[in-house]
């Protein structure tokens, strides 16, 4: 391994990085606090200043993948779609593998300069998680209970307030609900064949209500659908830990743009199109297993350096400080506060193993196991 390679794996680094995304967070969400006063004044104003504080929680999480780890992110699309990308409000649909396939969803945000004002279709209780969820919250994003009959009403009212939204945005969803795992995705098909729907191999079925009140909501403010395909070369299994300890990818993503006027507006109509939708997407998956590749263009966007940038800048901002107070920590020789510093350090650890947990498929939501579990009963 090289010298900076094995920098990247100590924990020291990690606890660094993790100690200048917190802080640095924690500010941003105490700045965007005082913005709220703007909302009666001049909404349009508040929304595009925390589209540009939300960019600097977000694009940290982007560097991480895009710089330190160094991740290859390859498009495959349509060279004329391609030119769209970012000029354009759309509906991104992802497929939810993998336990870093936000972030890849993210970078693809990044890329076309929407990330700060790039949405997500997000379970209420993230709303009260400090830093990401509170960006989220001043980002007027879509928070649901995941219960269908209380969420229909304050998912359509959040979804149209979007509709005067002064930037251009992605609203990136995962139809399936839920990660993959081989144990929902048995539970899934069972659903399928009770129901008499086609069986997906390498997808869960999509819940199409929120799909369909989503396209409602937004038609004639988005301009397309972009169904999105994520895989990684090599039989990869990709980690949020695998990033911070600097490991590389190889990220495939097959991008199709669909203009929304090809999306029905019926709810029954529309929920057949999400499933032929999906149909689909498991046979691009079956062709990418079989060959590597998919059937578009590949291109690889160019990296941004503003993720970079921003996370220097925070960085500069925050370890001088840092480093000045555990110098004269050292120097007191004091018993407790040193002793104070191992308590805050070994908390420290547990908080960055338990943020990264969070992401860890074995130990993801059981919100498709129970679910499915429950509409066949």
């Amino acid at each position: 391994m090289d010298i900076i390679g094995f920098l990247k794996s100590q924990f020291i680094c990690h606890l660094l990085i993790c100690y200048i995304f917190i802080v640095s967070g924690l500010i941003i969400n105490f700045i965007q606090l005082f913005t709220l006063v703007l909302w009666p004044i001049n909404k349009q104003l508040f929304r595009k200043i925390n589209c540009r504080l939300a960019y600097c929680i977000s694009s940290q999480m982007v560097m991480l993948l895009e710089w330190w780890s160094g991740t290859d992110c390859t498009l495959y699309t349509d060279p004329e779609s391609y030119h769209k990308y970012g000029k354009e409000s759309a509906i991104v649909i992802l497929n939810h593998n993998y336990e870093i396939d936000f972030l890849c969803g993210w970078n693809f945000c990044e890329r076309f300069g929407v990330l700060g004002s790039s949405k997500v279709l997000a379970k209420k209780e993230l709303s009260y998680v400090p830093i990401i969820g509170w960006m989220w919250y001043f980002l007027e994003i879509v928070f649901c209970k995941r219960k269908w009959e209380e969420d229909r009403k304050t998912v359509m009212q959040s979804l149209l307030n979007l509709r005067d939204y002064p930037e251009k945005f992605w609203f990136l969803i995962h139809c399936e609900g839920t990660r993959f795992t081989e144990q929902k995705h048995q539970i899934s098909m069972q659903v399928a064949e009770a129901k008499g729907l086609p069986k997906l191999k390498y997808h869960l079925l999509p819940r199409t209500k929120g799909f369909a009140v989503t396209v409602q909501s937004l038609r004639n403010v988005v301009s397309a659908v972009y169904d999105s395909t994520l895989n990684f070369r090599n039989n990869e299994n990709p980690t949020l830990l695998g990033v911070l300890n600097g490991k590389k990818y190889h990220a495939d993503l097959y991008v199709r743009r669909i203009p929304l006027e090809e999306v029905p507006e019926d709810e029954q109509e529309c929920s057949k199109w999400l499933h032929k939708l999906y149909q689909e997407k498991d046979a691009f998956q079956e062709e990418y297993y079989r060959t590597g590749a998919y059937p578009a263009t590949p291109i690889v966007p160019p990296r941004r350096p503003w993720t970079l940038l921003n996370w220097l800048f925070w960085a500069l901002l925050l370890l001088y400080p840092l480093f000045q107070l555990l110098i004269n920590m050292v120097s007191s020789g004091s018993s407790l506060t040193l002793a104070s510093f191992a308590f805050v350090i070994i908390v420290a650890s547990v908080g960055v193993r338990w943020m990264i947990g969070v992401t860890e498929i074995n130990k993801g939501s059981t919100y498709g196991n129970n679910d499915n579990k429950q509409k066949q009963m």
